[in-house]
Parts: C-alpha cells; structure tokens; sequence
C-alpha cells in the first residue's frame, strides 16, 4: 500500500527566533542538555557568496527540546566558545545528513563529534533511489520538506522567517527518521554494516587534511590544457591573484572570474589589448548568477564585483606570459601504466593488458552479482578503485583480505567480497 504524503509546511513547534547572544547560547545548552537521546544536527554555509566555507548557521534538535538556531559569526564575535556543545553533549550521537559535508566545518569549529548516525549514508546502504533529506522522509515518515533555500546566502542578516523555517525544518524530523532507519537496517541484516561505515565517515570528517601545495591545479576543465606549461603558469598566476582578491574581500572567488574564463584566457594567451578585450569574462566587473531565482542574493556582491578592476587580470596573465621557461609549472605527472596506479580507461587495459582486463571484468560481474543479493549500489560494496588495483598489481588471493583492509575498506566489506575475489584470482593463475 503506498503511503500519504503530507507536506510539511513549517516546525511543529513554531519557527524559532536566531541563538545570537551568549545568554541565548548558554540557556539553549542547557535545555539540550536537558533533553534525551541523539542529537539531530545540520548546518549551513554560504560557499557560493562567501570565500569561507565555514558555517553560518547551526541547527540543533534533541528529543524533548526546542530547536535552536545558533548564529555562528555573532556567537564567536560575542566570544562563545562553541566546542562547549560537545563537552557538555559527551558522548552523545549526532544525526547528520550526509555527515562528510558538515563534520569539516564541526571540526573546525572546535565541535568534537564522538558518535555519528549518517541518514544519507544510510539511505543509500538501505538501497533508497534517491538520498535527498526530503525523499528519506518522505519514504520513512510520510513528509515531504521544502528546499527552496538550499543554495541561500545563509551569511545574510537578519535571516528571514522563510530561511528560519527551512532551517528548523532541516532538524526537524532527523531523530524520527534515524529511528526508522534503525529499524529497517536491522531488519535487512545491516546495522553492523551501517555503524562501520558511520565511524569511517566520522574519522574522515574529523581529521585535519593535509595542505594542498598546488590548489590551482583543481581548475576546473585545466586538463584540456594539456601539457601546455605556458597556459598552465597562466592559470596558475590568475588563480593565485583571484584567492588572494576573493580572500580579501571575502568574496567566493567565481563571483570575480569564473574557472571556464581563466582556462579560456589560459588557452588563447593574449598578448594586447585588443585580444584581452575579446575576452568577455576578463572584463567583466559584475558577475552574477541568475538561475533559480538568486539575483538579488547576488547583486549583493556588485559592490565587491567593481572593486576589482579587468587590468588586474591582464597584470597577471602578462607576468605568467613573461616568466623564463624555468619558472613554467611541469604538467602534472602522467597516470602510470606500472606499479600502484592502475589506469582508468578501460581501452588501454584491453589492449594491452588482455588478462588482467579479462580478470578485472569477472570481477566487476561478480561484485555486481553480490550487490544486487544484498540491495546495495556497487560502489558501495568496494571501492572500484580497490578492485582495479587488485587486477593491476595482481594480489595474491590469500593476500585480498589484507589489502582491502589497509586500503581501508571496511570488515563487512571484506567479509561480503574478500571470498569471491580470491576465488576469481586462484582460477587465473590455473
């Protein structure tokens, strides 16, 4: 029988005000502290406006208490020390919905999430299409959620009644939801599964990544550049003028120049004013984006658009035009065809590594196999990049177990798959 679907307008308990004063902050701890079970938790940025990709708003809901809105930029200014929210809430789980977008920003909030339930995660482990927050409700709960302020400027203040009720919503329904999902990751034989792959996440999330030395490299489309080093130090010297004006400001930096204009600029080096001019993005000072309705979100940032004047794009591409052939950057390192890195198209495997593709497309059959018995999407049962590498470097089958392992793949992981690998290696080596 399908189940009715009822649209949830706004919090049962009414749209609550912004937390933005030390008093607020103190009393709302109190009372969350006060209240029982997990703790359903969500935050929003404001990436697409901002050069932050901190939080700008933390929502928080227990069983038993108010939902609360803390406002992160007035609370700090204000000197609340916001990692009090989990020295207090020690040892309590946190409910996130696809928690690797949020526990970066946790993490650098001070927040030290000791326990983690992941719905989104959950969803896909659970077999569901679609993982949207809205669709796990939906299916579990019978309510649907609105998401018409997804992509706000959520630094924006006074927040509005509307984002306040999107916001509340988001936290809302997450410790009914985790409690269906309980039930029915028990009743598929997956909870254990579930709660390894909660502590992955957590672990990933929370751990401080290792600096970037080359952050401009990840412009996005630089690969049709090739080995081009000249269009590279190109971009190389406009992404760098870019992060430092979008710091500056604090401003998102493809608010002041798209990564499509710096690659085209890259690509056509131009050397005069007349081909700078032919370059539309360069000399744009306004930049805004008007799809689903944003446009005066973003006029907001007009203001900071001007600041920046077109002559500092042609400064930077004329200094990279300029630089001795010693100074270009080196394309980055091809993909190898030995040792550890197993290559990604699948025309060279079969064309020059005929057994080892032959190997690799069981393998993918039977993985295939194993996740439609147990109703889990492929890529989540192995890594893809684990099985290439298997093929690749040729493990040993009594080797598998150990290398899915220091590779990171989980025990339940190991125990569904580790078997059949072996299996499909001993019949190549007869």
């Amino acid at each position: 029988m399908e189940r009715t679907v009822t649209f949830l307008a706004q919090p049962r308990d009414g749209i609550p005000e912004v937390t933005d004063t030390p008093e607020g902050f103190a009393a709302a701890l109190d009372d969350l502290c006060a209240a029982d079970g997990p703790l359903a938790a969500d935050a929003e940025r404001a990436s697409s406006y901002r050069y932050s990709h901190g939080d700008y708003l933390l929502q928080l809901r227990r069983q038993g208490s108010a939902t609360y809105l803390f406002d992160v930029p007035a609370l700090q200014a204000a000197g609340v020390r916001l990692a009090d929210l989990t020295d207090r809430l020690e040892g309590v789980e946190w409910i996130l919905h696809d928690g690797s977008q949020d526990l970066p920003s946790f993490r650098d909030l001070g927040l030290q999430v000791p326990l983690l339930f992941d719905t989104e995660f959950a969803a896909r482990l659970l077999g569901l299409p679609r993982p949207g927050l809205s669709h796990c409700t939906e299916h579990f709960l019978g309510y649907s959620l609105a998401k018409e302020h997804a992509a706000a400027d959520w630094s924006f203040r006074p927040l509005p009644l509307d984002w306040r009720n999107y916001a509340a919503l988001d936290v809302e329904l997450l410790v009914q939801l985790r409690h269906a999902m309980v039930a029915e990751l028990k009743k598929q034989g997956k909870l254990d599964w579930a709660r390894e792959e909660f502590a992955a996440i957590l672990a990933r999330g929370m751990a401080t990544p290792e600096p970037d030395p080359e952050p401009w490299r990840h412009t996005s489309h630089i690969t049709t550049l090739g080995a081009d080093r000249r269009a590279l130090a190109i971009v190389r010297s406009l992404w760098t003028v870019r992060d430092r004006q979008a710091r500056k400001l604090d401003i998102s930096p493809l608010l002041l120049l798209r990564d499509a204009d710096i690659v085209e600029t890259a690509r056509l080096k131009p050397h005069n004013k007349a081909q700078f001019a032919a370059i539309r993005g360069l000399n744009q000072r306004v930049h805004i984006h008007t799809d689903a309705g944003q446009e005066e979100m973003f006029a907001r940032y007009i203001p900071l658009q001007q600041r920046v004047r077109p002559g500092l794009w042609r400064r930077a591409v004329i200094q990279a035009l300029r630089l001795p052939i010693s100074r270009l950057p080196l394309p980055s390192a091809p993909q190898e065809h030995e040792g550890t890195a197993a290559p990604r198209s699948m025309k060279y495997w079969r064309l020059h590594q005929p057994e080892r593709y032959a190997r690799l497309m069981i393998m993918r059959r039977t993985l295939a196999d194993i996740a439609q018995d147990v109703q889990v999407p492929v890529e989540l049962v192995v890594s893809p990049r684990l099985i290439r590498r298997i093929c690749w470097e040729e493990v040993p089958a009594d080797r598998i177990d150990d290398f899915l392992r220091q590779e990171g793949a989980r025990d339940w992981q190991i125990r569904l798959v580790g078997s059949s690998l072996a299996g499909i290696t001993m019949q190549g080596l007869l």
